[in-house]
């Protein structure tokens, strides 16, 4: 019953068990070869290595699957390449390139998206004048394509697409962390007034989605660090959220289910980002759950958030407690949905995940 429990709760209509869904755990070869038999590895075909994830998701009974379709490839080579650490298995996303196309601060605070990307957007963002249609429909047709191929692969749970860049984290892709922080510090004004810009650029895409017949809208924006806020939260709340609340302005009147994901500790902004239209909030540990749950549990549904380090090097009784902290936070909220916050990776130990999902499964029930 994943697709029918996960449907159920971001309808806030409360299933008979907890839904659930994990981040990055369908490519931990070693766990997915214990769980479903499959002999699987990093060096396996593509084919191979997506029926095998899409087994363990079955096995593992996910009800919800995180996806999007716009990101950086959005900006073509007309982006900053910070690298990549190890993550995956096998080390196979590892990137020691490093390259900024921006010299200065000043290079970046007098960029201008539309000018350099251009417009997909049937109305021009100065003049609602037409323009561009022809463009701005095939965005919609990829955003159509996207997700009933989502629901292709996957049609035991809820699928999605949506947008990564969609504020904060399309200036982070555009411009890197060093660029970005000396040009906000250099001008915050300035910097605000070229978030404007870039939201006016955004906007194709979100009233694309509004088109759309897609009847749920990931929206993904990293706008803090693990400690908060690295602005000041005024700043935020006189151009980053406005933004917001206009790009999801056109998802909202057109009755979508619209999740909001930012990694880091989002706490001082649950409000904000309540008021900007969303109808759902995916968290990592830093977050303040239990503050989301006692004061949005019963309007919103949420996806949380226990701490893949006590994955990663906890003991047994220290897995049990974290999962029953986030039972006892979110069981009787209606949306409620348990995950791993920031991934479960290829070098959490077997035995823990296996352990995770076992106690999961014993207090799921409601």
């Amino acid at each position: 019953m994943s697709f029918a429990d996960g449907w159920a709760a971001i309808h806030l209509d409360m299933p008979p068990r907890v839904p659930r869904t994990e981040y990055s755990v369908e490519s931990h070869w070693e766990l997915v070869q214990a769980v479903t038999g499959r002999a699987v590895s990093p060096e396996s075909s593509p084919e191979e290595r997506l029926t095998a994830s899409i087994a363990f998701q079955k096995a593992w009974n996910m009800d919800f699957f995180w996806s999007v379709l716009v990101s950086r490839q959005a900006f073509g080579s007309l982006r900053t390449d910070m690298g990549h650490a190890e993550y995956a298995a096998g080390g196979v996303d590892r990137r020691d390139t490093i390259h900024c196309p921006f010299a200065t601060p000043e290079e970046v605070l007098a960029f201008d998206p539309i000018t350099s990307f251009g417009l997909r957007d049937p109305l021009d963002s100065t003049t609602d004048e037409p323009f561009g249609t022809a463009g701005y429909e095939t965005v919609v047709k990829a955003f159509e394509t996207h997700y009933r191929r989502n629901c292709e692969e996957r049609p035991f749970g809820v699928n999605m697409t949506g947008v990564y860049i969609t504020l904060m984290s399309g200036l982070i892709d555009l411009f890197g962390w060093d660029m970005l922080l000396l040009a906000a510090g250099t001008d915050p004004k300035a910097f605000g007034e070229l978030m404007n810009r870039y939201a006016a650029w955004m906007r194709q895409y979100f009233n694309a989605l509004a088109d759309s017949d897609v009847p749920v809208v990931m929206v993904h924006d990293d706008m803090v660090w693990t400690s908060g806020a690295f602005l000041r939260p005024d700043w935020y709340r006189e151009y980053l959220f406005p933004n917001l609340k206009k790009l999801l302005a056109p998802l909202r009147e057109a009755g979508k289910v619209i999740a909001f994901t930012s990694d880091g500790n989002f706490t001082e902004f649950i409000d904000d980002v309540a008021d900007a239209g969303v109808g759902g909030f995916v968290m990592e540990p830093t977050t303040d759950m239990a503050h989301i749950a006692e004061k949005y549990g019963q309007t919103h549904f949420f996806i949380g958030n226990a701490d893949t380090r006590i994955l990663l090097s906890g003991t047994k009784q220290q897995i049990r407690a974290e999962v029953e902290r986030c039972m006892a936070v979110g069981k009787h909220c209606p949306g409620f949905f348990l995950a791993v916050g920031n991934h479960i990776p290829a070098n959490t130990p077997v035995e823990n995940c296996l352990y995770y999902n076992e106690v999961y499964e014993e207090l799921a029930r409601r």
